[in-house]
């Protein structure tokens, strides 16, 4: 499933293709994904004005005028494409996710005569995990997906101390506590992984271990806050992991994968300068961990 730097990179995609531009005609080739699309969507989009682009966690959402927001998740395989109107692409350089049978919701946006051409916006989702919803904007907060998410991994939010203060009663694996939207909302299995191996942490540690008796932030909390940050701001520059089914709006790739340490590397030399160990692989809460059983304490 796409990760927080995935979404950011669609979104960065995406922006200057839709931000001031009207949705001329909006095109549903099916009534539902994973869930019915809104009713009467394209009676309630279609002329309006994107305002803009923005995230919540693994959500894109896109502002319009006259107060209405597009809520979408990409599940496990949804991807956009941009294509130039009509049928020539706009800088797509990989064919992946171009079988118009999984070519779900199109999105005509029209110039607006600002000089820029027009363009379609195709939401392609083979596996129809993914979702569009239809939000009142000033009701964006109370969203049921957002209303009990955590800070983003981005935001100033996000510090040692807050974490202390969420892990001081937490007595599962340091890796679920992490993987709590409620804890911190965006990440993902992929980053954990590379946040608790950069910072040395066990992903198997009890996550009060990391809070010291008077209720604060270990130093090896610190470590794995700066540790987050660092991970997903490198991501999202690399422009995401290209895993499974997942790509960028221009159809080319996101190479974070290839500055992996330990995620999908068993059995591979640990990177960490000094450390003899192997990356290992182990199950927790049903998915995948790969860690350093050397260096991760």
């Amino acid at each position: 499933m796409p990760e927080l730097p995935e979404v950011e990179t669609v979104r960065r995609g995406l922006a200057p293709f839709m931000e001031g531009r009207s949705i001329g005609a909006l095109t549903l080739n099916r009534a539902d994904l994973r869930f019915p699309l809104p009713r009467d969507f394209r009676g309630r989009v279609e002329g309006r004005r994107v305002r803009h682009l923005s995230r919540r966690a693994k959500y894109l959402v896109i502002v319009l005028e006259g107060e209405l927001s597009i809520v979408a998740h990409l599940g496990m395989s949804g991807s956009f494409r941009i294509e130039e109107a009509p049928g020539g692409l706009a800088a797509f350089h990989h064919p992946r996710s171009k079988d118009e049978a999984h070519d779900h919701v199109v999105f005509a946006m029209t110039g607006d005569g600002d000089g820029r051409g027009d363009v379609r916006i195709i939401y392609n989702d083979p596996r129809r995990f993914g979702f569009m919803d239809l939000v009142e904007t000033d009701a964006l907060d109370r969203y049921p997906a957002f209303g009990a998410l955590g800070p983003e991994p981005t935001g100033n939010a996000l510090s040692a101390g807050y974490l202390a203060g969420r892990f001081r009663a937490k007595k599962s694996p340091v890796k679920a506590a992490l993987l709590d939207q409620r804890v911190i909302a965006g990440l993902g299995n992929i980053y954990v992984c590379e946040a608790l191996h950069r910072s040395g942490i066990s992903p198997e540690r009890r996550a009060n271990t990391l809070v010291t008796e008077e209720g604060d932030a270990a130093p090896v909390l610190e470590d794995l806050t700066r540790a987050i940050r660092d991970v997903i701001a490198e991501a999202i520059e690399a422009g995401g992991s290209s895993l499974r089914d997942h790509i960028r709006t221009d159809g080319s790739l996101g190479y974070f994968q290839h500055r992996f340490r330990v995620y999908d590397r068993e059995g591979a030399p640990c990177v960490t300068p000094g450390c003899t160990g192997t990356v290992a692989r182990i199950v927790q809460s049903g998915r995948s961990t790969f860690h350093c059983p050397v260096c991760q304490t």
